[in-house]
């Protein structure tokens, strides 16, 4: 079982993510209205079932950002997004959309430099936008489409970052790329259900978004060179969450036909006696009652979101995860088993080798700096009931080169959600059948900062994104990564296409199944490897 503080740290630290590749806080910028003003540049157009938009061209590859897919989310506050308004005239999709409200960030990360976009995007509620990278238009061309959701849990972050721009992805593939902006924290989950059937739903809506991107690629993405039969999502951290619970709801069923969940099992989201303490502390807050409850549609933003922080300050959930409602959610997404929703899609899933360096190091910078002396206190504060004296012998046997930083944040990474998770869902979705699962794990070490990161949560993402240039900040620059980017952009591709991530790049890949658990290990040579972190699991089941 994965240890409870273990897995309370890492959802916390999902956030985290969002936090440290996100800009601050900026004013809001205007909603659009419902006919956005004519373009006065040239450039590529596109036609959409709601109007035209014109984007621009680099290298073959037409870029379309800012695309509006739903309506401003002021007007649909709690409430499940509804369609823009049509317009007439081709409207610029030149520059990213809003950012969803969410707070600053609270601590800068180096690693994440490179990612942040320039210029900085606004933020407020009309944040429903999408962004396309294809090397052609309306042309039949049947590209797989590959749609990105973000992480940050499901608190901050947006499909603005440098890391996800789709062009070398979409030229290297063929494909078309598609990011996604979708409401966040509370104004996405929070749950009022409690108030009245006008708000059933309310702790659903940030994923509805994603139904609704979802839809608009299914309705719109053959002008855009797509083929809409033949859609992947994929997502890292709270996007490999977001993935997860996609993968568990009925109305999502149908829009998409291969997924991937990058360090983001979403095995079990929250439930209406988990949450609902929260919704009443909110209104406390507010000054609301379930009287004058409907106030909430309309009062300021900015006040719900500092209210909002007062009550997380206490302690409660509040705005951090989708609610299993019955409305939209009907299941946890991969708890106690997998969902017969999802039981025909593909899965990519897998993790990196120290998820927690960057989770947990990253907010206490003295864990790099742990002794063999240390370390078992450090084990033990972590995990709980560990015996972290034997864990510790037993890592040095298997890992006779590892020192005590990397021997922490290796155990606390295989104890966690990201470790045991991805397996436990991989075992959970291979059991029921169907489609089968290819599982994958990230060993290679970025040498940034003198290699103390090891492997941390996010190195993937520029690799997958064949973004070297763009995640100079994570994992340098080199021969080294650009192999490594091979590798995995052109497994992804594959996947998008197929169904199977295999290429010439690679050993060749066995689907998973939950006795042999093959897993492809990427590093600079490549290896399939039967369950490559089940020692060291075993040795932590022995020591709790």
């Amino acid at each position: 079982m994965i240890n409870n503080s273990i897995r309370i740290l890492s959802i916390l630290m999902l956030s985290l993510t969002g936090f440290a590749c996100q800009p601050a806080a900026v004013e809001p910028t205007p909603s659009a209205m419902s006919e956005p003003p004519a373009s006065t540049v040239t450039g590529p157009i596109a036609a959409t079932q709601y109007g035209p938009v014109r984007g621009t061209e680099e290298n073959g590859i037409q870029i379309f950002k800012g695309v509006r897919y739903g309506a401003d989310t002021a007007t649909t506050r709690f409430a499940a997004p509804k369609a823009p308004g049509p317009w007439t005239e081709p409207a610029d999709a030149l520059e990213f959309g809003n950012t969803a409200p969410q707070p600053e960030r609270s601590l800068s990360i180096g690693l994440f430099d490179s990612w942040q976009p320039d210029p900085v995007p606004g933020m407020g509620e009309d944040c429903l936008f999408l962004n396309v990278w294809t090397p052609g238009l309306a042309d039949g061309g049947k590209r797989p489409v590959l749609v990105w959701l973000h992480g940050g849990g499901f608190t901050s972050g947006s499909g603005s970052s440098n890391a996800y721009d789709g062009a070398r992805l979409a030229a290297r593939g063929d494909a078309v790329i598609v990011t996604v902006n979708h409401r966040l924290n509370v104004f996405g989950y929070l749950y009022l259900d409690q108030y009245g059937e006008q708000f059933a739903g309310s702790a659903n809506a940030g994923i509805m978004d994603l139904v609704a991107s979802l839809e608009w690629v299914r309705d719109n993405i053959e002008a855009f060179g797509g083929d809409p039969d033949n859609v992947l999502i994929f997502g890292e951290s709270g996007g490999g969450w977001k993935v997860s619970t996609l993968m568990a709801m009925d109305a999502a069923k149908g829009l998409f036909h291969k997924a991937v969940a990058q360090s983001g099992p979403g095995l079990e989201m929250l439930t209406p006696d988990q949450v609902q303490p929260a919704s009443e502390a909110l209104l406390a807050e507010l000054g609301l009652t379930e009287e004058n409850i409907d106030q909430i549609r309309t009062v300021p933003a900015e006040e719900i979101s500092a209210a909002a922080l007062r009550v997380a300050a206490t302690g409660l959930r509040i705005g951090t995860r989708p609610v299993v409602d019955g409305v939209h959610l009907s299941r946890h997404p991969f708890s106690p088993d997998a969902p017969a929703q999802s039981m025909d899609i593909p899965l990519l899933i897998g993790s990196t080798q120290t998820e927690m360096s960057l989770l947990a190091g990253a907010g206490n910078p003295d864990l790099f700096e742990l002794t063999w002396e240390t370390l078992p206190t450090a084990l033990s504060v972590s995990i709980p009931g560990i015996d972290a004296d034997e864990v510790i012998e037993g890592y040095r046997q298997l890992h006779p080169e590892v020192d005590a930083a990397n021997l922490y944040f290796e155990a606390t990474t295989d104890n966690s959600i990201f470790g045991r998770g991805s397996f436990d869902l991989a075992d959970r979705k291979a059991t029921k059948g169907g489609a089968p699962v290819f599982q994958y794990f990230l060993a290679w070490k970025t040498p940034v900062d003198g290699g103390k990161w090891g492997v941390p949560h996010a190195l993937d993402i520029g690799f997958v994104f064949d973004n070297v240039a763009y995640s100079e900040s994570m994992s340098g620059t080199g021969e080294e990564q650009q192999a490594i980017a091979d590798m995995m952009s052109e497994a992804w591709l594959a996947f998008a296409r197929t169904g199977n991530p295999n290429h010439d790049g690679l050993p060749d890949w066995a689907p998973y199944n939950a006795d042999e658990r093959a897993t492809m290990v990427f590093n600079t040579t490549p290896a399939l490897v039967n369950d490559p972190r089940g020692a060291e699991r075993q040795i932590l089941d022995a020591a709790l």
